[in-house]
């Protein structure tokens, strides 16, 4: 399977590579994320969360590679958001990621951030605009456009709330649609979603508690 995979990553890294100045081959194919609301969650979904365990879920779409993460974390809401938006720290608590660089943005609108993944051997480069409506309690992002990504694309959503019935406690969902580029099988798409997933609630929770 690895080594199937990584040969996926050399044939799709091979038709384009990231550049900073050109334009991505378009302006966004994924689903775009505006004021997402709670996720209703079933009775043993909720037992999950209580036994401290993450809830998640793929989301089966035109093209695949959207999933669902939702954690309960015992502490503040602000204590999370300052987490979440310490971009510079994420290669210490994310595997694969060898580098983040800010360009732009700021902390009170949310920053575009370029991120430079290792995975297999191959470097994978993509540049993400995050948009902070802190009122609301979430953060989006989508790919920044106007700079050529070595993902197809990636949208997605930070939703931080206090847990219900759980003082003390805040509830973070996280969702996240990731296209590959050209021909990759949505399976794979799927697949990596996935592992982003179990990356995105694994370190957000350690960091926080």
């Amino acid at each position: 399977m690895i080594t199937a995979l990584f040969v996926l990553f050399c044939m799709v890294g091979s038709v384009h590579a990231a550049d900073p100045n050109s334009p991505h081959p378009h302006t966004g194919v994924s689903t775009k994320f505006n004021n997402p609301k709670p996720t209703a969650l079933t009775s043993e979904q909720t037992k999950l969360l209580v036994s401290g365990q993450a809830v998640r879920r793929q989301v089966q779409g035109d093209s695949g590679g959207r999933g669902i993460a939702i954690m309960d974390v015992k502490a503040s809401p602000e204590k999370i958001w300052a987490i979440i938006s310490d971009f510079s720290s994420y290669p210490n608590w994310i595997d694969d990621l060898e580098k983040t660089s800010i360009y732009g943005g700021s902390a009170s609108t949310g920053y575009n951030v370029e991120f430079n993944l290792s995975v297999f051997g191959l470097d994978i480069t993509y540049y993400i605009n995050h948009t902070l409506h802190a009122d609301k309690g979430y953060m989006s992002w989508e790919l920044d456009y106007k700079k050529e990504s070595d993902i197809d694309d990636s949208t997605g959503y930070w939703l931080v709330y206090p847990a219900p019935d759980r003082p003390g406690y805040t509830r973070v969902e996280y969702t996240v649609d990731l296209r590959l580029k050209g021909w990759v099988p949505g399976v794979v798409e799927n697949m990596l979603a996935k592992k982003g997933l179990v990356l995105a609630t694994s370190w957000v929770k350690k960091q926080a508690e």
